[in-house]
């Protein structure tokens, strides 16, 4: 027998005069409230250990047509077991208005399948974009209509759209019952090579980009090329800006079939597109897979390339830039800024910034003037958490992590940018 031995004299009595501790065979917990009352007096600690490991996996389909009856991919991601499945579809608004068929698709669909799947309600519209991040009725409401269905730990969400309603219904997902399981399926360039295939999700707060969100892989992902189809071309060339993010930090031979590519990429052209997205969104998971740091416990966040100004930007014009319009410019300032550092070339800051330039992608925007850059830098330093670290290119396909940024040769980076936008526009006219 073993425990400690003596007798506490009441809730507020005197401390027993004599505590013997008898030493266990196995240690264990204190497990009723005489223990821990002696176990407070006597002049020493305790500490357990535990460490466990939890693998991850999930997969990542590109296929066409996804919601055709026939088609397979969705059908048989659900597993067999414990089928039909709870099912609750969560539909873009924007995705759904330019697809007026969509919603009857999906129940054709279920209906079809229903010995895998069944809706536990029509699907739930939601406004997309990045508004969506900021409105907490939104995340409400979807929360509110998992409760409503009955899903369960057991059940699936499936997302359907660009890449904040992936992250609200990610979100939202996450934290009913502590994570139920997600299925993604992206409709942007945007979201099927960035966004949609990670592990993280977000809401915005108190005036900060991803201030709440989770860490919390999907369970899996259906990129359906055919829905890039609906997409205007504004936010076929926003996604862009993602692909050349990757690839600068990545890949030089990446990098290499972007510029070979550009001219049929700024037309959005389907093949071109295809293979872009894929190959970024293989380069992503890749760095996800193989960068030792998933979760991001660290303070390096290579992919977050260009994005300490963007994020500002994006706040400062209320979400009007999108989000990879607004990395487009990040990484040009970063850019920049990495030739003045002698991380670059000229010939290579000048292939950066034409590639960009060539893919339809502003390279400035007015609001950089008066951005407060030690403000946004930072806000991505709390964001990243520990000290500052910002990622920048060192030459093509290289990355080298910097903990200081020289305001004033940023602020010179600013005004060249817009001197060169000031001449482009001149040549325009």
């Amino acid at each position: 027998m073993s425990g400690w031995k003596g007798m506490a004299r009441g809730w507020r009595g005197d401390l027993p005069r004599k505590i013997e501790w008898i030493p266990p065979s196995n240690p264990r917990i204190c497990a009723n409230f005489l223990d821990f009352y002696a176990l407070a007096a006597y002049p020493t600690t305790m500490e357990f250990t535990q460490r466990f490991v939890v693998e991850y996996e999930y997969s990542v389909h590109f296929t066409r047509d996804a919601l055709a009856p026939a088609s397979e991919v969705l059908r048989e991601t659900l597993p067999a077991a414990g089928a039909p499945h709870r099912c609750l579809f969560v539909v873009d608004s924007g995705l759904a208005a330019a697809t007026p068929e969509l919603l009857q698709r999906v129940e054709q669909y279920a209906a079809h399948n229903d010995h895998r799947l069944t809706l536990v309600a029509p699907p739930l519209v939601v406004q997309g974009g990045e508004a969506c991040k900021n409105d907490p009725a939104l995340l409400a409401s979807v929360r509110a209509a998992l409760e409503a269905g009955g899903i369960c730990r057991h059940s699936f969400v499936v997302a359907l759209g660009g890449g904040a309603v992936l992250d609200l219904v990610g979100y939202a997902a996450a934290t009913v019952h502590r994570g139920v399981r997600l299925i993604r399926m992206p409709s942007t360039v945007l979201a099927q090579n960035d966004a949609g295939i990670g592990v993280k999700n977000g809401v915005n707060a108190f005036g900060t980009k991803n201030f709440c969100g989770t860490f919390a892989p999907p369970f899996s992902v259906i990129n359906d090329l055919d829905l890039l189809r609906t997409l205007p071309r504004r936010d076929q060339r926003a996604g862009q800006a993602e692909a050349v993010k990757v690839a600068l930090v990545r890949s030089a031979e990446f990098f290499a079939e972007l510029e070979a590519s550009s001219r049929e990429l700024a037309a959005c052209e389907e093949a071109a597109t295809e293979a872009m997205v894929t190959r970024c969104a293989r380069e992503h998971l890749e760095h996800i897979a193989g960068g030792g740091d998933p979760f991001e416990l660290g303070s390096a966040r290579p992919l977050d390339f260009g994005h300490w100004s963007a994020h500002r930007l994006e706040e400062m014009t209320n979400g009007e830039v999108r989000h990879g319009e607004a990395v487009a410019v990040g990484m040009a300032v970063d850019t920049c800024y990495a030739y003045e550092r002698g991380l670059l070339t000229m010939e290579q800051r000048d292939r950066v910034l034409r590639l960009l330039r060539d893919l339809g992608l502003d390279l400035h925007h007015p609001e950089l003037e008066r951005m407060d850059l030690a403000s946004a830098l930072d806000s991505f330093r709390q964001h990243l958490g520990g000290a500052l670290c910002v990622t920048l290119p060192r030459g093509i396909g290289r990355l080298v992590e910097v903990s200081e940024m020289d305001l004033d040769l940023l602020r010179r980076c600013i005004a060249w940018l817009g001197q060169q936008d000031a001449v482009s526009q001149g040549d325009d006219r």
